[in-house]
């Protein structure tokens, strides 16, 4: 197992990082203990969960994410586990969160009540990462910045870092800390995976200059590229299979992660993957570490049995040759994912 630093960090991570979204929901307590246990064994220190998971977002059980990887935590050495997860973003845009009423923000109040429930919920007394889950381009960027930068002076967390944030949000939360010597974002944890590439269109050269990594989500594209909704497979339990017969926000994800390009290209992709010797799963996981702005890619299973194609990609480099080819799909059929 690889490991790399997180931006200008002092932390250190496996370049596979375990993220938790569906235990407590889609995944039962004693299989996510499970799939804890094996990801630790193979060499994975780093796991990332949120105050929100776990998914599709719900009042009756919201929380129960951190609950569960707090009681495995407790079966490790803490110092042996790099523990990332995120404060909930404002509600009042594009999404609701179920925590705080739907209230939730990125002012003083939410952010310090977040961390404390955080920490209660994973039995610890310190955060490694700590994540603003989606950021509110409306509130001074020194607001949400002076709190963060109070938790880390206090020893509650050890690095702050960003999701599903844009450039200008980065830049903007950078020039804040800098112009006060706070605290920084040294990750941004944002979609980037075959299927999604629009990250090296910008981000990509600002984490390169600025020295922040990125820690990737949905490298298999939610499911999409192992081939399971190709040729119109939708299986029982699958996470798209439920969000296109939902309404709303879970609806509008499943048609941008399950259309006629993404499926297209993850034949294209299963092709080469075959060819190389692999399943499109490991070929995916092993095209997304395969980055210079990358430190860990975050991957996520439902099911035990999934973790084999993910360890398949442990130290796995891909050939030149399938690195051109997957550049070839990707100038042919351009944006999948919109």
């Amino acid at each position: 197992m690889q490991r790399r630093r997180l931006g200008k960090s002092s932390i250190v991570v496996s370049d596979i990082c375990m993220g938790t979204m569906t235990f407590g929901s889609q995944t039962d307590e004693a299989a996510a203990l499970r799939i804890l246990d094996r990801s630790f064994d193979a060499g994975i220190d780093f796991y990332d969960t949120a105050e929100g998971y776990p998914v599709p977002p719900d009042i009756k059980w919201v929380g129960r994410t951190e609950e569960i990887v707090g009681k495995w935590l407790k079966t490790k050495p803490r110092d042996a586990i790099i523990l990332a997860t995120k404060v909930s973003g404002p509600s009042h845009v594009w999404f609701r969160s179920p925590l705080r009423s739907g209230m939730t923000s990125l002012d003083r109040r939410n952010i310090i009540t977040a961390v404390e429930a955080s920490l209660t919920k994973l039995g610890t007394d310190y955060i490694d990462l700590y994540q603003t889950h989606w950021p509110d381009h409306d509130l001074p960027y020194e607001e949400t910045m002076e709190v963060l930068d109070d938790l880390v002076r206090e020893g509650k967390v050890r690095v702050l870092g960003c999701s599903n944030e844009t450039s200008w949000g980065l830049m903007k939360s950078i020039a804040a800390s800098d112009a006060v010597g706070g605290a920084r974002y040294h990750t941004i944890q944002n979609n980037f995976s075959l299927n999604n590439r629009r990250f090296e269109d910008e981000l990509a050269q600002v984490c390169r200059q600025e020295g922040v990594s990125l820690i990737p989500y949905s490298p298999i594209g939610g499911g999409v590229l192992s081939g399971k909704y190709n040729d119109g497979g939708r299986p029982e339990g699958a996470r798209f299979t439920r969000y296109l017969s939902m309404e709303g926000r879970q609806a509008a994800m499943g048609r941008r992660f399950v259309n006629e390009k993404s499926l297209a290209s993850t034949a294209r992709f299963a092709e080469i993957a075959k060819d190389a010797g692999m399943s499109t799963v490991t070929l995916a996981v092993a095209w997304s570490k395969q980055h210079d702005f990358v430190a860990s890619t975050i991957v996520g299973v439902s099911q035990e049995d999934q973790l084999d194609e993910i360890f398949a990609a442990i130290d796995l480099v891909l050939a030149p040759e399938v690195m051109k080819a997957i550049d070839k799909v990707s100038k042919e059929i351009m944006y999948p994912m919109g």
